[in-house]
C-alpha cells in the first residue's frame, strides 16, 4: 500500500511497544506512507484538511508536499465553513455540507490548531 491517512485523534502517537502509533504500525506493516495526528483534533479542521489535501494530491509532485500545500491554504484562510459549505482553495462555490453537518457554524479554519497536527509519516513520496 502506498498510502493510510489516518485521520483521528492521536495515530501518529505511540508508545515503547508501537512507535508513532498506528501510523508506526502501518509502515512496519508495508505501508509506504502513513499520515496521522499527533495529538486530539477537531471534526471541523479535519474535515476542511483532508478535503484540502486530496485536492492538492491530485497535482502535488510528492505527498509531502500535497499535505504542506492543504495546510499553507488553510493558513491563509483559503479553507474555511460558510453558508453550510465547505470552502477551499480550489472549489468555486464550495462544496455543500451533508445535513448532519450543516449544525456547523461559520468557521474560519486558519489557526493552527485546525491544522498543525497532521505528519506524514515513512516516504514523502
Amino acid at each position: 500500500m502506498n498510502l493510510l491517512v489516518l485521520s483521528a485523534c492521536r495515530t501518529a502517537v505511540g508508545d515503547e511497544s508501537a512507535e508513532f502509533g498506528f501510523g508506526g504500525l502501518a509502515l512496519q506493516a508495508g505501508v509506504q506512507t502513513a499520515l496521522g495526528s499527533l495529538w486530539y483534533v477537531s471534526n471541523e479542521g479535519t474535515l476542511g484538511l483532508m478535503n484540502e489535501f486530496y485536492q492538492h494530491l491530485k497535482t502535488a509532485p510528492i505527498k509531502a508536499a500535497a499535505l504542506r500545500e492543504a495546510q499553507i491554504a488553510m493558513l491563509r484562510g483559503n479553507v474555511r465553513l460558510e453558508g453550510g459549505k465547505l470552502r477551499g482553495s480550489s472549489r468555486g462555490e464550495g462544496v455543500e455540507l451533508p445535513q448532519s453537518l450543516q449544525g456547523f457554524a461559520d468557521l474560519k479554519l486558519s489557526h493552527p490548531y485546525y491544522w498543525s497536527a497532521f505528519v506524514m509519516i515513512g516516504s514523502p513520496w
